[in-house]
């Protein structure tokens, strides 16, 4: 997965060459867990809600998220009518000003760009978590597939539609089912469809591709984090 409350990831659903990557990391960063949120926020003075946000948006408008970045700038298409409420919470913390100034603080050549940490170590959170808006059946899993998932706790939606993780769509990290934050994906490889069905795609990049490219060049550590920041300036939120 891509993301966590200790580090929200996607490695678990790697295939089985990434597995001993895996297991390293996640140990690695398992003592996050043992730190309060509310100590996480007296520490570095990072915003904290007590719930998600109240539905705010309108699923009929059209809504962009300007990412200006000290790499330079991409524009993502939001898609409202497939993810509302990932939208919605997306939308809430961008006006708020929530992402202004944090790093993306994962970057996995020919995989994906990961930001959205208050804390930039990959085990920081908004305060709160909210489910997941996946279509279990738009991305054609298979019914061996659904039933594993199911069981790790992920209920999909018949009346949503979802796209597939490829490359340019923007997705929601986690620590499993139904614990989506703040932090967030950008798909540079053509096909991870692995991730199907356990990431909620709410977004995809409709200009400045070759910026995202630019980020994913970005050398990195051992455990894929920046040498030199990737930062957010600000995310301006556009509706129509």
């Amino acid at each position: 997965m891509l993301y966590s409350y200790g580090h929200w990831y996607p490695e678990k659903w790697w295939p089985k060459a990434h597995k001993a990557k895996t297991e390293s990391l996640e140990k690695a960063t398992s003592s996050s867990k043992t730190s309060s949120k509310e100590e996480q926020s007296k520490k570095t003075g990072e915003k904290k809600y007590d719930k998600a946000p109240i539905m705010n948006i309108d699923i009929n408008k059209k809504y962009t998220a300007n990412f200006e970045t000290n790499l330079g700038n991409f524009s993502v298409e939001l898609l409202a009518k497939n993810a509302p409420k990932t939208v919605n919470n997306f939308v809430f913390l961008s006006r708020d000003k929530f992402y202004d100034g944090l790093i993306f603080h994962r970057i996995i050549k020919d995989f994906m760009i990961q930001g959205g940490d208050p804390l930039g170590t990959g085990s920081g959170d908004p305060g709160y978590k909210f489910e997941d808006e996946i279509n279990a059946k738009s991305l054609e899993l298979s019914a061996d597939v659904i039933k594993t998932n199911e069981e790790a706790g992920y209920k999909y939606s018949d009346t949503l539609q979802s796209i597939k993780l490829e490359k340019g769509v923007l997705a929601m990290a986690n620590s499993g089912a139904n614990t989506n934050g703040s932090q967030f994906f950008i798909i540079t490889k053509d096909k991870t469809d692995w991730l199907d069905g356990k990431h909620t795609p709410f977004g995809r990049v409709i200009e400045g591709m070759d910026v995202v490219l630019k980020i994913e060049a970005t050398k990195t550590d051992s455990s894929d984090k920046p040498l030199e920041n990737v930062t957010i300036n600000k995310i301006t939120i556009e509706e129509k």
